[in-house]
């Protein structure tokens, strides 16, 4: 077990992190990155990034890709996208 007590994360600093994502995914669009991509270049831990990742897929804002170029779908992993919707509003800004 841990030693130490976990600290609770606050909404504010959620949506930072997941406004971190969503820039780094629109930096590498139209490449489809997946989740343990995303958690090494924010440096945080895969499981958390999953979360956000999720969270962001039933705002909309990204989409989950559940197939490779070969049609063959993933079991373990996810891949991700930032959809056509955040896409425009990042490239108007």
């Amino acid at each position: 077990m841990f030693w130490f007590r976990m600290p609770t994360i606050s909404n504010e600093k959620v949506e930072k992190i997941s406004e971190q994502i969503l820039f780094y995914l629109y930096g590498v669009f139209p490449k489809l990155v997946f989740t343990v991509d995303v958690a090494r270049e924010l440096a945080r831990d895969e499981e958390f990034v999953k979360r956000l990742l999720l969270g962001l897929e039933k705002r909309g804002l990204v989409v989950r890709v559940e197939k490779n170029s070969n049609g063959v779908s993933y079991l373990k992993r996810m891949r991700w996208r930032i959809s056509n919707r955040a896409h425009e509003v990042y490239s108007r800004a």
